[in-house]
């Protein structure tokens, strides 16, 4: 593909329509600022080239116009000694570097109007390249984290987390019927007459030293000092 082949296409590509198209689309954002930056190397180079071909032209046309110039000086020469001999082969050179002079003056015109679309042109590329770089960020932060969402989805429905959250219900179950059995054991069972009349004493002898230590406090406490 010839340089401006590809610039063309660079230049009429739609951005956003190249992406969608895309399975990888940091690679291709990376390649396409990569191609426009090399393309933009090349058509400066191109436009340098038509500068350089316009300069050398235009200092063809000076020395040309100035040989017409010259031959135009020698006929009118020639024609003031006499010599319309001379006059005419002077005018014949002439008209030879007139002839010249306007086949430079077109090419001159056409590498002009060809350096003016490739101004154009760089100028619109500069902007689509600007533009790539801009978003390039931004689409691959968006790219990455559609792959992050995507690994999760992939996650949740491959069945995994439905299974783990199945043997968790099941070991929930287990230990529900295991706590189930161990209350079940004392389900029927009569109370132990002799736990009880145990606990009964335990109480009054309790009750018993409460009653000794308050009426001990009574005793040991002074009488109260009567008010004046």
């Amino acid at each position: 593909m010839g340089i401006f082949s590809r610039f063309s296409d660079i230049i009429n590509s739609n951005i956003n329509a190249m992406l969608e198209k895309a399975e990888n689309p940091e690679k291709i954002v990376r390649l396409m600022i990569q191609e426009m930056e090399d393309t933009l190397v090349e058509v400066r180079s191109a436009a340098a080239r038509a500068i350089a071909d316009k300069k050398e032209l235009n200092r063809h046309l000076a020395a040309i116009e100035q040989e017409e110039e010259e031959w135009e000086r020698k006929a009118e020469l020639a024609i003031r000694k006499g010599r319309d001999d001379l006059a005419k082969a002077a005018l014949i050179e002439k008209k030879a570097a007139a002839a010249s002079a306007e086949r430079l003056k077109f090419d001159y015109e056409q590498v002009d109007e060809g350096l003016s679309q490739l101004n154009d042109d760089i100028a619109r590329l500069e902007e689509k390249l600007a533009d790539a770089k801009a978003r390039q960020k931004a689409l691959l932060m968006r790219h990455t984290t559609a792959t992050k969402r995507l690994d999760v989805r992939k996650q949740i429905h491959d069945g995994k987390i439905d299974d783990a959250l199945v043997r968790f219900e099941q070991f929930e179950r287990k230990m529900e019927h295991l706590e189930g059995r161990v209350e079940a054991y004392d389900l029927g069972l009569r109370k132990d007459l002799s736990h009880e009349f145990r606990h009964l004493e335990t109480d009054d002898t309790a009750q018993k030293a409460l009653d000794e230590l308050k009426q001990r406090l009574e005793v040991d406490s002074p009488p109260p000092i009567p008010n004046d």
